[in-house]
């Protein structure tokens, strides 16, 4: 299982990316907007961070056209940027028309197996189901998750899915559980994947153990 980062924060970034469990990033307007940056240089320094490893970066346009446009312009800014496109019928286009072009896409905001399945058929290289919202409105957004894969294996889709709107390390335990592809975590969850109170109670009675032993 590959992990992302979900975020547009370098310092994030680089902490995750120090440990050695970070695969890629996954940015959107929310995240880059909290860094009052400018766009380019944050981005770059972003991509130098993580040394040639997936940058979902997304298109702002709500017409195919706009969109290509737009990707083909982020594609340009490093062979490891990947562009996110929204799930409707003009991404769709844009993801097929990109697809053909060597350009890969992450397919953002996607709440059922349907819409999973047309952005696999379309050629996207990820789908994005967004697992927190739907919990936010009394559904359980694993319960997609585990239907999209199931339903990329029956066919043997090439789409990896990447499970989106992590708020918690169940979400994280759950989503390796079904065998989705990727988990994309904010840096707090990633955190606390790390800690345990039994792991810190542990180091502390070793260390004070140690102070019994005779040192010569």
């Amino acid at each position: 299982m590959e992990f992302f980062i979900d975020t547009a924060n370098p310092n994030e970034i680089r902490k995750a990316f120090e440990m050695g469990v970070i695969d890629g990033v996954t940015t959107n307007p929310t995240l880059i907007s909290k860094e009052n940056r400018d766009f380019l240089p944050l981005v770059r320094e972003i991509c130098e961070i993580i040394k040639g490893l997936p940058i979902s970066l997304e298109v702002l346009s709500l017409k195919s056209e706009g969109m290509i446009e737009e990707a083909r312009n982020l594609a340009e800014i490093g062979n490891n940027v990947v562009v996110k496109i929204p799930m409707t019928a003009e991404g769709l286009r844009a993801i097929k028309t990109l697809g053909a072009e060597g350009i890969k896409t992450n397919t953002t905001l996607v709440f059922s197996p349907t819409q999973a399945l047309l952005a696999a058929k379309a050629g996207t290289t990820y789908v994005s189901p967004f697992i927190g919202r739907l919990d936010d409105i009394s559904q359980t957004g694993m319960d997609l998750v585990e239907q999209i894969v199931a339903i990329f294996k029956n066919y043997r889709f090439g789409s990896k899915v990447i499970v989106s709107s992590i708020r918690h390390p169940i979400h994280v335990v759950e989503a390796a559980l079904i065998g989705a592809d990727v988990a994309t975590i904010p840096y707090k969850v990633i955190d606390q994947l790390v800690q345990h109170p039994l792991t810190d109670i542990g180091i502390e009675k070793f260390l004070e153990d140690w102070k019994k032993v005779p040192k010569r």
